[in-house]
């Protein structure tokens, strides 16, 4: 069998036993992240790969965590955040109650941005956050709400950028070594596994937010993704994708109309 032939078969496998459909993830990108995890684990095959994978869920475990990505910050690409509170909040807070679901959520940091811009905006607290991931360590990362203080640097600098209205630092304080997000931005925040390549919808929300995802998945699986988001929305509901991604090649395209061009925003309203 060719290596080409037992990556599939692995795959295949992994969907089988785990329920993580990796089958239409964009090819280059996924071999990439495969043949690292490999290196890195001095593995010299993909059949002895897919022993320690099937043999050990610890082992896969962690092979979910390395390959699946979770680069992120906080108020990453200021000027998408400043569209969505020039935009988009006055929208939202038409309604008496807010369903926001950050998919594909990472390690937090875009969660608690969308917190501290929808506190800002005096809606917070009639809001609920569902953030998800398929990558059950980075879920924990941002369910505990520490990160380094290293980076604060940048996020207060996109934090102004984006348009914040306070100084940056009333949302953490020093502690366990790094900072801890402010607990009023972290009570309607709901954390949960989700995977996009085979879950379903699983509530009605006025903004989706999936930034930086669809790009590592090919054109089959981003249109499945799409039209999960589409049933997802309510009526007039808004989409946020990266600046990299659009809904151009998906059968839904007819059903949203752009809000930002630029920022890849869009209004449900087919």
């Amino acid at each position: 069998m060719t290596e080409q032939g037992e990556l599939t078969e692995l795959l295949g496998s992994i969907s089988s036993k785990y329920g993580y459909d990796f089958t239409e993830y964009a090819e280059a990108s996924l071999k990439r992240r495969i043949a690292h995890f490999m290196i890195s684990n001095r593995i010299d095959s993909i059949r002895a790969l897919g022993e320690y994978i099937l043999k050990e869920d610890a082992f896969f475990e962690q092979f979910v965590q390395e390959i699946t990505v979770n680069v992120t910050e906080m108020f990453r690409d200021p000027a998408f955040y400043d569209s969505l509170r020039k935009k988009i909040t006055e929208r939202l807070a038409t309604y008496p109650f807010i369903k926001v679901w950050i998919a594909g959520s990472s390690t937090g940091e875009e969660i608690y941005s969308i917190a501290i811009l929808l506190k800002e905006e005096g809606l917070l607290e009639r809001s609920v956050i569902y953030a998800t991931d398929i990558n059950q360590k980075a879920l924990q990362t941002a369910k505990e709400g520490i990160y380094s203080f290293a980076n604060m640097k940048s996020h207060t600098t996109n934090y102004i950028k984006s348009g914040g209205r306070h100084s940056f630092s009333d949302y953490y304080t020093a502690k366990y070594g790094g900072v801890l997000v402010d607990r009023s931005l972290r009570q309607n925040i709901v954390f949960s596994a989700h995977n996009l390549a085979v879950d379903k919808s699983f509530n009605e929300f006025q903004l989706i937010l999936c930034r930086n995802v669809l790009i590592y998945f090919n054109q089959n699986l981003q249109n499945k993704v799409l039209n999960l988001f589409y049933e997802s929305l309510c009526p007039f509901g808004f989409l946020a994708l990266g600046n990299k991604e659009s809904l151009l090649f998906t059968d839904r395209r007819e059903m949203f109309e752009e809000v930002d061009k630029k920022e890849r925003i869009f209004i449900k309203t087919g």
